[in-house]
C-alpha cells in the first residue's frame, strides 16, 4: 500500500505544480506549490501528540478520508469550471494539515507491526515500494495531467486514497500494542516531548543527526545539477537522467537491507551517508558521466543508510514519544532544508559553480565524522535494549 500511496502522492505533486504554473504567475505558482508547507509546520508537533496518545490506524483512517474527500472536492470543481488559484491554494493548504497529523501517527506504525530486530528488513520493503511508486507516480502524473487535467489527476489520487483507507481499515492489523502517552493538555505533551529530547542523550542525538542528514544532498540534487546542466550545455536530459539514477542507487540501497544486515545498524548507516561528501564534490567538478556515476552513490548512501537509520531511531525510541520525536526530526528538516537551498544558491551566484559543492560535500562529511565520534551512537544497535 504504501507504493499506492506514494504513487497517489507524485501524480498530485505533479498536477499541483503544473496546474499552478499554468493558471498563474510563476510566483504565485511558487506560492500555492509551496503552501502546503506552512500549516504541515505550524501542525506537525500536536500531529506527534496525538500519534503518542490516540490510535494511531485510526488518526491513518480519518485524514486520509479528510486527503479522498478534498480531492473528490478538487476534481468536481476543476471538471466544472477552469481551476483557479484559490482552489489549487486550499487544497495545497488542506493537504499539509492533513500531512502533520497522518506522518506522525504513520511513523509509529513500524514499531506495532513487526518485532524490534525486523525493523531494518521492515523499512526496507517500505521504502524500496515508496520510491518505485514515487517513480512511477511522477512519470504518469505528467501524462495524465497533460492529457485530461487537473480533474482527472485529482479523481485517479483520490481513488489511490480511497485503496489505502480500504487497506488500513479492513486488512492493516497492528501486532504490537505500543504504551500511550499520559492524558494532558496538548501544550503539555509538546512540551514533555522536548523534555524527553533534553533528558535522553542517544535520542537527541539520532533526532539531531536524522534532521540534518539531508541538508547538504538536497541542495547539490535540486539546483545544483540543473546549475551544472546549464553551465556545461548537458540540458535538461541530464537533469532527469541524474534523478533516476539516484533512484536506482537509492532502490538499490535499501533492498540490500532487506537481505542483509549490519550488527550495529547505526555505526553502519552513518558511513552510509559518509559516501555522499565525496560524491557531491564530484557533482560538482566531475564530467557527466562522474555526475551519473555521483548520483547513484548519493542515492545508494541515502536508500541504505536511511533505512537503517530509521529503523534504529524507530526501534530505540521510547514508544510513548515516538511520534513527538518524529515530529521534530520533519519540523528539522522541513526548516533547514530551505536555508540551506538558498545558501547554495547565494555561493553558486557569488562564487566559481563548484564552490558550494566542494562545502557541502565537507559540511556532511564533518557532520559524519563528528557523529561516529559518539560512542553511545556509534555502538547504538537493536539488538541492545532501549538506552535510558
Amino acid at each position: 500500500m504504501r507504493g499506492i500511496s506514494d504513487a497517489g502522492d507524485a501524480i498530485w505533486s505533479v498536477a499541483l505544480a503544473w496546474t499552478a504554473v499554468q493558471v498563474t504567475t510563476p510566483a504565485l505558482a511558487g506560492l500555492v506549490v509551496a503552501a502546503g508547507s506552512v500549516p504541515r509546520a505550524l501542525a506537525l508537533l500536536f500531529g506527534g501528540v496525538l500519534a503518542d496518545r490516540l490510535n494511531a490506524r485510526k488518526l491513518m483512517v480519518l485524514f486520509n478520508i479528510v486527503r479522498t474527500i478534498v480531492l473528490v472536492a478538487v476534481a468536481i470543481w476543476c471538471a466544472l469550471n477552469v481551476p483557479s488559484v484559490v482552489i489549487l491554494l486550499l487544497a495545497a493548504l488542506a493537504f499539509g494539515i492533513c500531512d502533520a497529523f497522518y506522518e506522525p501517527a504513520a511513523g509509529t506504525i513500524s514499531r506495532q507491526m513487526v518485532r524490534k530486530a525486523d525493523l531494518p528488513t521492515y523499512g526496507a520493503a517500505m521504502q524500496t515500494s515508496a520510491r518505485l511508486g514515487g517513480m512511477f507516480g511522477s512519470a504518469v502524473g505528467g501524462v495524465i495531467v497533460a492529457q485530461i487535467g487537473m480533474s482527472g489527476s485529482a479523481s485517479l489520487d483520490a481513488v489511490s486514497f480511497a485503496i489505502v483507507v480500504a487497506f488500513i481499515a479492513i486488512w492493516l492489523r497492528p501486532r504490537f500494542e505500543l504504551p500511550r502517552a499520559a492524558r494532558e493538555s496538548v501544550l503539555r505533551g509538546i512540551t514533555s516531548g522536548f523534555r524527553h529530547l533534553r533528558d535522553v542523550p542517544a535520542t537527541r542525538t539520532l533526532v539531531i543527526a536524522l534532521a540534518s542528514l539531508n541538508l547538504a544532498a538536497a541542495p547539490a540534487m535540486g539546483i545544483g545539477v540543473a546549475l551544472r546542466a546549464t553551465a556545461e550545455g548537458w540540458g535538461a536530459e541530464a537533469v532527469g537522467w541524474f534523478g533516476a539514477f539516484a533512484g536506482v542507487g537509492a532502490t538499490v540501497g535499501a533492498a540490500i537491507v532487506m537481505k542483509w544486515r549490519p550488527r550495529r545498524e547505526a555505526f553502519a548507516g552513518f558511513w552510509a551517508f559518509s559516501t555522499q561528501g565525496v560524491a557531491i564534490i564530484a557533482v560538482g567538478l566531475g564530467p557527466l558521466w562522474l555526475v551519473i556515476a555521483a548520483g547513484v552513490v548519493i542515492g545508494f548512501g541515502a536508500g541504505f543508510g536511511s533505512v537503517l537509520l530509521g529503523a534504529t531511531f524507530a526501534g530505540t525510541t521510547d514508544p510513548s514519544y515516538l511520534g513527538r520525536m518524529g515530529s521534530i526530526i520533519s519540523i528539522g528538516d522541513d526548516s533547514l532544508r530551505p536555508l540551506t537551498m538558498a545558501l547554495f544558491g547565494i555561493l553558486a551566484s557569488t562564487t566559481a559553480l563548484w564552490v558550494p559543492f566542494v562545502v557541502y560535500g565537507l559540511a556532511i562529511t564533518a557532520l559524519i565524522t563528528v557523529l561516529l565520534s559518539n560512542r553511545q551512537l556509534r555502538t547504538l544497535s537493536l539488538k541492545d535494549p532501549p538506552p535510558e
